[in-house]
């Protein structure tokens, strides 16, 4: 007969650096009645790091800025663009190595309204 103890558990080597419990939410979400969620569609912004299927977090009460990835209503349609702003003139563009998407001033664009903008994104590497 042998004798020995196994762990039941799942051993982590990363057990000795757990500083608490994070609660996404808190982290993520710092203006909980301004912040909603959106699923991308699309590729214009993946070289930002935004991929087609990923979850966006996006905070209304933030005012958006030159540079910032936003959430805008143009033309009828939401679109996740990056807001920029040159010699007072205002542009959604996207970021992509593709050709076909362009950036389109949006300067003065009465069907044009920034919606919120996106702080982070969730990518799922398995469904």
């Amino acid at each position: 007969m042998i004798e020995a103890k196994v762990s039941a558990g799942f051993p982590s080597p990363a057990a000795d650096y757990v500083e608490g419990r994070i609660d996404l939410a808190e982290v993520l979400v710092p203006h909980p009645s301004a912040t909603f969620t959106l699923r991308i569609s699309g590729h214009s912004m993946t070289r930002a790091g935004i991929h087609d299927g990923d979850l966006a977090i996006v905070d209304r009460s933030l005012t958006a800025r030159h540079d910032d990835v936003i959430v805008a209503a143009l033309a009828g349609e939401l679109t996740c663009k990056r807001l920029l702003i040159r010699c007072g003139r205002a542009y959604l563009a996207p970021n992509s190595d593709d050709p076909q998407y362009r950036p389109v001033e949006v300067t003065g664009r009465e069907d044009f309204q920034v919606w919120g903008v996106i702080t982070s994104t969730i990518r799922f590497h398995r469904r």
